[in-house]
């Protein structure tokens, strides 16, 4: 009988440790589901943007709306944003944006070691890495956000077209604050349309992309004229690196 009496605390003690622990199972279980769903959601995205019906907004946006900011943003083709500002951007941004899988692994290489060297790192982004960026993951630089935008970049540039990267890339970009895409940068900066973008105007616009808030393109100093210069220059020349694009 007291031997009886011990399995029965013995279990009864078990129970009680189980329920004790089930909630704390239940909660981590939940945490870890949650955390599996956002790692898959940007890539379920990723084949859901190829519609071209489909206009992403980027998580800046988002946040504009959820602190009541709200933004200006209006959605435009490929076709109806002037070539000046695609060669200019492409030109400014990513040079090798049309051979590339979604990573300039050469440019990272030099940004690695010269990290490991101590030295002050260039970016190395390319286009689908920034675009992956303002879709899906947040600014700021640091080694986790890298490591995310690495594999959703790649993604991205194995599933849509060239065409459709830059098409979104130039409607989620920022220009401003609440200002987003090339239409509403264009007619913010210059009182035109996207598509009527001078080279000039459209290298301005360039050169402003890695500090829309404290490049404005729309005034820009002289550091910013002498920057844009070049960009024209090479924009003007780029014929033999935009064929994916106007091939």
């Amino acid at each position: 009988m007291e031997a009886e009496r011990d399995d029965i605390a013995g279990e009864e003690s078990a129970s009680v440790r189980r329920g004790r622990r089930g909630p704390v199972a239940r909660f981590l279980r939940r945490m870890v589901l949650l955390a599996l769903a956002l790692l898959v959601a940007p890539y379920l995205l990723i084949l859901l943007y190829t519609l071209p019906v489909i206009h992403p907004v980027s998580t800046l946006m988002l946040a504009d709306l959820a602190l009541f900011r709200g933004y200006e943003r209006q959605w435009v083709s490929l076709d109806d944003i002037s070539p000046n500002l695609v060669q200019s951007v492409m030109m400014s941004e990513d040079g090798q944006f049309c051979r590339h899988g979604g990573v300039d692994w050469g440019e990272m290489k030099v940004v690695v070691e010269e990290a490991l060297d101590g030295e002050t790192t260039r970016g190395a982004s390319t286009i689908p890495m920034q675009t992956a960026k303002n879709l899906f993951l947040w600014n700021g630089r640091s080694f986790v956000r890298k490591a995310l935008e690495l594999p959703l970049a790649m993604a991205a540039d194995f599933v849509w077209l060239k065409r459709r990267t830059m098409e979104i890339y130039l409607n989620v970009a920022e220009w401003g604050p609440g200002i987003y895409g090339a239409e509403a940068a264009a007619q913010y900066h210059f009182g035109v349309s996207a598509s009527d973008l001078t080279r000039r105007q459209a290298a301005l616009l360039a050169v402003a992309l890695p500090n829309p808030i404290t490049r404005v393109a729309g005034k820009p100093g002289n550091g910013m004229q002498r920057l844009a210069r070049v960009v024209e220059r090479r924009a003007r020349n780029s014929g033999e690196y935009i064929t994916c694009i106007y091939g």
